[in-house]
């Protein structure tokens, strides 16, 4: 079955599954599946989408549709109160528009995909996600977890409120995680996190198995956050550090060089209806590095305005300044309104806006749109 066919039929049956979960949870509600006395939560996320693109300068051929349809299960097992055992999977049908055909730069979804769950980090795993184990220490007030297994380092790092979930929020992976930020996914690692009071910290370490080149590489993470209450709500600043080892190639390709970055996220409510977000970041270019630093930001409105308050409207824009490659700088704009149907499923409608522009002689400048929608199922 095609992938477009598989994302229809996904939207149907979540269509009719949501006008009876919408009936149903008048006498229960339905959410994650708990088992031994809530010791095993069986839970997960499940979204289809469908995007279409067309550039400014492209024939009525080279415009084009596509849809992709994930499934991530979760389960959580806690068998004391300062332990946890979690898996995620993760399947999928189809790439969406993150295919060859694809003339920008970023990816305009950044869900994992189906090239995305099979030989993962070239470990020869598919679909298997994270595996992991945490154990956390409460002293006084403070809390120390520790986790290890494998990972997924943006758990931890690079948080905000408005703008880091494909499923739920914005899609165009510049507006869910930095674009500049090297964090990787789903390999062997540890994290450690330290709560105390409204300060956090949180480290990360991953041993990943390869590189876009093939090479092995470390990968460390470090953040900082403080959570402040202000008459207008709560507000979230935080500041990321993270680098790689020596396993990058330069843009000659003669030495071997690591990736750094810096990171700033912040996420701030501004009363019961709207919230702000802003996400700067800066990278070292002594390795190849597509984008050297960007600055994004942008608004939350509440459904609360029409009396829907699980529903969402979230405008963002970044600016991207190209690295030591081809890209000289990336405009993108990103609109999107979510309508909750219920507790479980929710209908997105996302447009963006996308300007490459390249460095003299290296590139033809590519701009245009890419409309779409999303179909999330939380459970």
């Amino acid at each position: 079955m095609k992938p477009i066919s598989l994302v229809l039929l996904s939207i149907l049956m979540i269509l009719g599954v949501s006008a009876w979960a919408d009936d149903s949870a008048q006498s229960s509600e339905i959410d994650q599946l708990e088992l031994l006395g809530g010791r095993v939560i069986i839970g997960g996320t499940m979204a289809g989408a469908y995007q279409y693109e067309s550039t400014s300068d492209s024939e009525e051929d080279d415009s084009f549709g596509r849809g992709a349809l994930t499934i991530q299960p979760e389960i959580t097992i806690r068998p004391t109160k300062s332990d946890e055992i979690f898996f995620k999977l993760g399947f999928a049908a189809g790439n969406g528009l993150n295919i060859d055909k694809h003339r920008f730069a970023l990816a305009p979804w950044a869900a994992d995909l189906e090239d995305d769950v099979k030989d993962i980090n070239g470990r020869n795993r598919d679909y298997l996600l994270t595996a992991w184990y945490k154990h956390s220490f409460n002293i006084g007030e403070n809390v120390i977890s520790l986790t290890g297994g494998i990972i997924d380092s943006t758990d931890y790092l690079d948080e905000n409120a408005f703008a880091n979930d494909e499923f739920t929020q914005f899609m165009n992976e510049a507006l869910v995680n930095a674009p500049v930020a090297f964090l990787p996914s789903y390999d062997v690692g540890g994290a450690l996190e330290v709560e105390m009071g409204r300060f956090t910290v949180k480290a990360v370490f991953m041993q990943v198995g390869e590189n876009d080149e093939g090479k092995g590489y470390q990968s460390y993470g470090l953040q900082a956050g403080y959570s402040i209450e202000t008459p207008w709500g709560e507000g979230n600043y935080r500041i990321i550090l993270d680098a790689t080892s020596d396993d990058f190639s330069d843009p000659y390709g003669r030495n071997e060089e690591s990736l750094k970055g810096l990171v700033i996220s912040c996420d701030q409510e501004l009363g019961e209806v709207l919230g702000a977000w802003i996400r700067f970041g800066w990278s070292d270019d002594e390795a190849s590095v597509t984008y050297a630093d960007f600055y994004s930001g942008g608004i939350n409105i509440s459904g609360k305005i029409w009396g829907r308050e699980q529903d969402n409207i979230g405008i963002g824009y970044a600016y991207l300044n190209g690295g030591n490659q081809e890209l000289d700088k990336t405009h993108l704009f990103e609109g999107y309104i979510r309508f909750g149907l219920n507790d479980i499923f929710a209908l997105t409608f996302d447009l963006q806006y996308i300007d490459d522009e390249y460095k003299e002689e290296a590139g033809e400048d590519v701009d245009g749109w890419i409309a779409g929608f999303r179909l999330t199922a939380e459970f």
